[in-house]
């Protein structure tokens, strides 16, 4: 194992990354279970420092007799002894037989992160499901169009499939919402709606009743 490459990986990324991110190198071929870290940086995160012992993905290591079983990991999450979580990465150190030689770990420390997630979750959070956000029409037509879109939604079927008491709870929202205020309106949602505008007046009677 070219031990001084990893250790130069290490100090980059960790430069790279900052004090949040510890990287660590373990090695499995020094015969000493319990002292298998040789490279570490920002090991505040985790507190441990060179010298100190395995993880337990490196006693996994250690003690697989089939070493082509281990796969590298990516992104799982892990919490530290004092409660701050951090987002890992694994990759096994192989030897030219496929062996396991040593592991090298990138762990991130996302603890602020994930309270500031959860700040602005609760600033964002109304206590009802999530709406898209409404758009801003560029002119009365565009207001129109999302009017009676809108209209369509609240029933939950597409016009085709829309019974007269549907097409009559559309045009309730349509009226209540002021789309009839519109010039030439009425034309369009008549159209819209496959109605006359005869029935497209008597279905705004009618929904006055609703």
């Amino acid at each position: 194992m070219d031990l001084d490459f990893y250790k130069r990986l290490a100090k980059a990324l960790a430069a790279e990354f900052g004090e949040n991110c510890e990287v660590l190198v373990h090695d499995l071929t020094g015969g000493d279970p319990e002292h298998t870290i040789v490279a570490i940086e920002n090991g505040h995160v985790s507190h441990r420092q060179t010298g100190d012992g395995p993880s337990q993905v490196a006693l996994e290591a250690m003690q697989e007799k089939h070493p082509e079983n281990l796969r590298d990991r990516s992104g799982y999450l892990l919490k530290t002894h004092d409660g701050r979580i951090v987002k890992s990465s694994t990759v096994y150190i192989r030897n030219e037989q496929g062996g396991v030689d040593g592991i090298f770990s990138v762990n991130y420390d996302i603890t602020n992160l994930l309270m500031a997630q959860k700040a602005v979750g609760s600033l964002l959070s109304h206590g009802e499901e999530p709406k898209a956000p409404a758009s801003i029409p560029q002119n009365v037509n565009e207001l129109l169009d999302d009017l009676i879109e809108q209209s369509v939604e609240k029933v939950g079927k597409p016009v085709a499939l829309m019974t007269k008491d549907d097409k009559i709870l559309a045009i309730q929202f349509l009226n209540n919402a002021g789309a009839f205020l519109v010039t030439k309106s009425g034309d369009k949602v008549s159209k819209y709606f496959g109605i006359s505008k005869y029935t497209l007046y008597a279905y705004i009677d009618a929904s006055k009743n609703l």
